[in-house]
């Protein structure tokens, strides 16, 4: 079982609420849910209405664990967390591709949105367990609400995937070397 992309999925759905990763809601209508489903490839297979009501709601639930988790409230994220896993329980396979050795995958039935939730819900946890409830949050850029988690052992992010350390530093020193008139500054002489 990948943690990595099991996590990313609880991440990938929070970030697709409006005025996130885009000005409109990515689950907002059904040709937007279809897009969604297409770009993950554990989704295939026939979707229903209830699949998109179904994954807006858990949209809710993973926002305000990642809002708690970003607040410190950790106690409130592992509640919420532990609701979502008995609602949507794993049902982990034994399988074995592609020269790879046995692992374990998540069975695929059940509805689109059961095995989405199922999936996301599994890896938050495990990323929890493994790292901590300080590996979730909301990003730290002043506007954004984008959702992240990070699954590195050191040093924890505060940016969503949209906002890397890298893109806020460059901004940082550009508004620090940017003169009273607004204009950039030169090192030009002369």
């Amino acid at each position: 079982m990948d943690l990595s992309s099991y996590a990313q999925m609880a991440v990938r759905l929070v970030n697709t609420a409006a005025g996130v990763d885009t000005e409109t809601d990515q689950l907002g209508t059904t040709g937007a849910f279809r897009v969604f489903l297409d770009d993950d490839q554990q989704l295939r297979g026939p979707w229903t209405h209830h699949d998109l009501d179904a994954l807006q709601m858990l949209r809710a639930e993973l926002t305000a664990i990642f809002t708690a988790a970003a607040e410190r409230d950790h106690g409130a994220a592992a509640e919420r967390l532990n609701a979502l896993l008995v609602q949507y329980p794993v049902r982990p396979v034994l399988v074995r591709h592609d020269r790879s050795g046995w692992h374990l995958h998540l069975d695929d039935s059940g509805s689109v949105a059961d095995r989405y939730a199922a999936g996301a819900v599994c890896g938050l946890a495990m990323a929890v367990t493994q790292f901590g409830m300080n590996h979730l949050g909301i990003c730290a850029i002043p506007g954004c609400r984008g959702a992240f988690v990070n699954l590195g052992p050191s040093r924890v992010s505060r940016y969503c995937p949209k906002h890397s350390p890298a893109k806020v530093n460059v901004t940082a020193f550009r508004n620090h070397r940017r003169p009273a008139s607004g204009y950039p500054a030169t090192t030009a002489v002369g």
